[in-house]
């Protein structure tokens, strides 16, 4: 091999030495932006549409209601107490006995007064035959009218006298006010008793009373003959009961307006003293358009919804109403079939569009 032969072959191995290393440096990256670009610029992508949960507005019932406290009353409840004071001595009804109106109870000690108002009576017997015998005077003119007058005086006196000893033994005798329950008893017969003493308590309970307050903000939604439901701590089932009166003043500490309602109590299920939870409706609706309460957007000027169409959404001003557990009332702005978006609504705006899931 000469020399010139030597020679190209050595610049042909330089060559391509320096091309192997000079490989892993060029960049192909422009031309294949370029082309990646091109292809974007003439086929773009279509938007993906997010999805979302809705549901169809419908007309609902709707009923106003009121969660409150309260408690039972007896329709009438008292102490039996004497007017007078005296030894006991006779007890006539039992602990926890039903009793009718005018049934004795508790007799006191009346001898003296029985004693008393028998010689009133000999007294009277006595003024009536002197009066008998004035008058038959008088009507032959043998005494003056002044004479027969003081006669009359005499008699009606003992009368009135009578009446006021036979008011103070009816008192010696103590009576059922009207048809109750005795309650416990605490007098024996020999005590001795004075109007300051307790004998025993009684009440009616059937029917019985719910006396409850409600804020004074709802005065003009409630009146006589409203019904109210009630349940107590001693049982689940549930009590009906109409309001009877209302107090006419709101209370200026609480303000609260107070009021009691009637409830029918045969069994004797419901005892003075229980706490009642009282559900209280104010107003009914039958055509309410409610939406969940989550579908409802609020804003520095009101309230606004989001209405899917045809796969987009839209924006829909809305004037809200009365606020449940779940929903809430549309006064305006919705109609009937309206479908209301109700999951999704921070990824959303006008024009969206959006995967529709109807839910109930």
């Amino acid at each position: 091999m000469n020399k010139t032969v030597r020679t190209i072959l050595t610049a042909v191995i330089v060559l391509l030495v320096l091309f192997l290393v000079a490989l892993p440096k060029l960049d192909f990256s422009d031309k294949e932006s370029n082309l990646n670009a091109s292809a974007a610029t003439t086929s773009p992508a279509a938007p993906k549409a997010i999805p979302v949960n809705a549901v169809v507005v419908e007309p609902k019932r709707l009923s106003d209601q009121i969660q409150i406290t309260g408690a039972v009353l007896a329709n009438e409840s008292l102490e039996i107490r004497s007017e007078i004071s005296g030894k006991v001595t006779g007890i006539y009804f039992q602990e926890g006995q039903e009793v009718k109106q005018g049934t004795l109870l508790l007799t006191i000690n009346d001898e003296e007064l029985t004693a008393q108002l028998e010689k009133l009576k000999y007294t009277r017997k006595l003024r009536e035959d002197m009066e008998y015998r004035q008058r038959l005077l008088l009507e032959k003119e043998a005494i003056s009218q002044e004479e027969y007058d003081q006669a009359l005086t005499e008699l009606n006196t003992s009368t009135a006298d009578i009446k006021v000893l036979e008011a103070q033994i009816a008192k010696s005798q103590i009576r059922a006010p009207f048809d109750g329950m005795i309650g416990l008893r605490y007098v024996s017969t020999g005590s001795y008793i004075s109007p300051q003493t307790t004998i025993a308590t009684f009440s009616n309970i059937d029917p019985a009373k719910i006396e409850f307050s409600v804020p004074g903000r709802y005065s003009n939604d409630i009146k006589i003959g409203d019904e109210i439901e009630f349940q107590t701590d001693a049982s689940d089932d549930a009590f009906s009961g109409k309001i009877y009166a209302i107090d006419p003043m709101i209370d200026p500490a609480t303000r609260t307006l107070k009021m009691r309602a009637i409830s029918p109590n045969e069994y004797r299920r419901l005892l003075p003293g229980q706490f009642a939870r009282i559900s209280l409706t104010l107003n009914r609706e039958d055509d309410a358009l409610m939406v969940p309460t989550q579908a409802v957007i609020p804003e520095l000027n009101g309230h606004k919804v989001f209405i899917a169409k045809q796969g987009t959404v839209e924006e829909r001003k809305v004037q809200v109403g009365i606020r449940t557990n779940r929903d809430v009332e549309i006064s305006s702005g919705l109609s009937q079939k309206d479908t209301v978006v109700t999951s999704g609504i921070l990824q959303i705006k006008s024009g969206s569009s959006v995967d529709i899931t109807l839910t109930e």
